[in-house]
């Protein structure tokens, strides 16, 4: 736990019966299954469309694979990737690794070839975890053999899927199945699954070992590994664990659609489900109508998603005809939540939604509404066990500020990172003053809540004055014809900066530039005003959603490369 001085403000609007000092134990993060497996081994740990594995299977499939690793040459430190989406494999093969002495390394299927060619080259990742689909086998094709990597481990679609549609997808999907070169350099994940016996023991420095190389968003081009130990991620994990009071171990489930490569799917969904002894109901994209159909076939209790995704559920075209009773406990990151659609949300569904806030570096959850208590609609919730919240000023980056005042957001919790990888420079700058200066603009408020105002590389100076693009955006976004919208600083050689609004107007819409003007003119200042607005039918956005500003001004100097999130990607 960070050192204190007295009691803390948030420590009253607490959950009845939930310690914001309580210590939390060091452990390895694999361990996270093999307690599970003690206290619930016949309950369902993964469904991946009708697939189920209790989570004695999962230990034994964790167990093998840990041991298959250890003998392609998998060693204490030892890099491994994962390019993966949600499935059985992406669960397995990461607590395997772990297993095995080794450092998860996540890469998104996503990416460009030159993003996975540099993050697997900075890392030092000598083996790869993919699927035989054409599209990752294509991206393979394109990295050839980048770094150190020596080994790709293939694992098989089919194989992961229940009977009769295993035989079914060989049969129709015959096309999207890549063919694997037979060479010393891929080997299959069947082979890696042979029963060899248990894996060798590996002694784990839960404090020290790194668990996971967790590469964050920026517009440099230069590689940023976040380090991530055993201890901050099994720690972030049961913070998490302890805050959702209300959830009942061995009982829950919980619906998997964030990825697993990205920080908030790797803690908030699977290993957070995994601490609760939940079954895991697996989805491997990002399909309203499937996952408002699983809901109503798969009974989920638990969902974590980002705004973005909620407003299209809230949104979607019949919504009455889906059964969502299921859901209790929902958290939004990513982005910020309109008080609006978690209003709107809640009285669709009958669920409670909370909104969360947290970043790469801490693992990534710091705050969160809480599931018994106030749920203050705007903010970012209350820090979590062990974690403190402190705001410092925008001038020096070291006065503390007290309740109310706008500074930048500091954290410090067991939860932080260890440093970034092999970047000692931007570790010490990030970790100024003994804490995890987080890039944000925020303050707290009288009870403790936390309150995101903006990204600090996204304040606009205009004319000597600073504006929230945030307040921008939502003052725009409140035009009935107006979808989504972002506001940017762009270079103006009088007022230093000028805003530019980038708009997206509801389908079918007539909205004019002039009209909209009109409709801004007496909703904010005069300061505030954009100079320019430019309409757009979309808006570039993260694999979760967060819109990505440095896509629509690429050349917008003062960037780094942190990925925020709200609770795991704001």
């Amino acid at each position: 736990m960070p050192p204190t001085n007295g009691r803390q403000p948030w420590e009253a609007s607490y959950p009845a019966g939930l310690d914001w000092r309580t210590p939390i134990p060091e452990r390895p993060l694999h361990r996270l299954v093999e307690e599970a497996c003690a206290a619930f081994p016949n309950t369902v740990c993964l469904d991946f469309y009708g697939k189920r594995i209790t989570y004695r299977q999962t230990s034994g499939l964790i167990d093998r694979a840990a041991r298959g690793l250890q003998d392609l040459g998998v060693a204490t430190g030892g890099k491994v990737a994962l390019l993966l989406p949600n499935c059985p494999y992406s669960v397995i093969a990461f607590h395997a690794i772990l297993k095995a002495g080794g450092v998860v390394v996540n890469l998104n299927p996503l990416a460009s070839i030159a993003e996975l060619a540099d993050q697997i080259e900075h890392s030092g990742t000598e083996v790869l975890i993919t699927l035989d689909l054409v599209p990752f086998r294509t991206k393979l094709d394109a990295l050839g053999w980048p770094g150190r990597l020596r080994t790709v481990v293939v694992a098989r679609m089919a194989d992961a899927l229940p009977f009769p549609r295993n035989w079914a997808y060989r049969l129709l999907k015959r096309r999207d199945v890549a063919r694997i070169p037979r060479d010393d350099r891929h080997v299959s994940f069947r082979r890696l699954l042979a029963d060899r016996g248990a894996p060798r023991p590996v002694a784990v420095q839960p404090r020290a070992d790194p668990a996971v190389l967790q590469y964050t968003g920026g517009t440099t081009g230069v590689p940023k590994g976040t380090v991530l130990t055993h201890a901050a991620l099994y720690a972030n994990t049961m913070q998490c664990r302890r805050w959702f009071t209300g959830a009942e171990p061995g009982r829950e489930r919980v619906l998997a659609v964030l990825p697993f490569f990205h920080v908030f799917g790797m803690t908030g969904v699977m290993n957070f489900a995994l601490a609760l002894g939940a079954e895991l109901i697996l989805l491997p994209r990002v399909d309203v109508r499937e996952i408002l159909e699983t809901i109503q076939r798969k009974r989920p209790t638990i969902f974590s998603g980002v705004p973005r995704l909620f407003q299209a559920i809230a949104a979607f075209p019949h919504l009455n005809r889906y059964d969502l009773s299921s859901l209790r406990l929902c958290v939004s990151g990513g982005d910020s939540l309109p008080p609006l659609l978690l209003e709107r949300f809640q009285q669709l569904t009958g669920a409670y939604l909370a909104e969360g806030y947290g970043l790469t570096e801490a693992s990534p959850v710091v705050t969160c509404n809480p599931f018994s208590g106030l749920n203050k609609p705007g903010s970012a919730g209350l820090p979590l066990p062990g974690t403190l919240v402190e705001i410092v000023s925008l001038d020096d980056r070291r006065t503390h500020l007290s309740q109310g005042r706008i500074g930048e957001v500091c954290v410090s919790g067991p939860q932080l990172m260890a440093g970034y990888w092999q970047d000692a420079t931007a570790t010490a700058q990030a970790m100024d003053g003994g804490h995890l200066h987080t890039g944000d603009i925020g303050f707290l408020d009288a009870d403790g809540y936390l309150h995101i105002v903006d990204r600090l590389k996204d304040l606009i100076v205009t004319g000597g004055q600073h504006v929230y693009p945030r307040t921008v955006e939502a003052v725009i976004k409140q035009h009935p014809q107006v979808a989504d919208a972002a506001a940017v600083g762009e270079p103006d050689p009088v007022r230093g900066q000028a805003i530019r609004a980038f708009v997206v107007p509801q389908p079918g819409s007539t909205l004019s530039e002039a009209e909209l003007r009109a409709f801004l003119a007496p909703r904010l200042s005069r300061v505030e005003q954009p100079q320019r607005i430019e309409f757009r039918t979309a808006l570039p956005t993260s694999t979760i959603g967060k819109i990505l500003k440095r896509a629509l001004i690429p050349e917008r100097p003062g960037s780094d490369d942190r990925e925020v999130n709200r609770p795991a990607d704001r």
